[in-house]
């Protein structure tokens, strides 16, 4: 569960802003393909890190 926090948290701080546009001043802008792909590419992480999980023997 940490790793898929930690994960969240590392792409929301990288691609939160650049959605938002702070990059805009120097002229770069976020497609709304690229942020589209970039929201799939999340997705598709946390899902096989749930079925890493699922796959793994917990120790108890």
């Amino acid at each position: 569960m940490q790793e898929t926090i930690a994960w969240a948290a590392g792409y929301n701080v990288f691609a939160l802003p650049l959605a938002a546009g702070v990059l805009a001043p120097i002229g770069i802008l976020l497609s709304l393909a690229v942020g589209a792909v970039l929201m799939s590419a999340s997705t598709v992480t946390v899902a096989i890190n749930a079925q890493l999980f699922r796959r793994a023997e917990l120790v108890l």
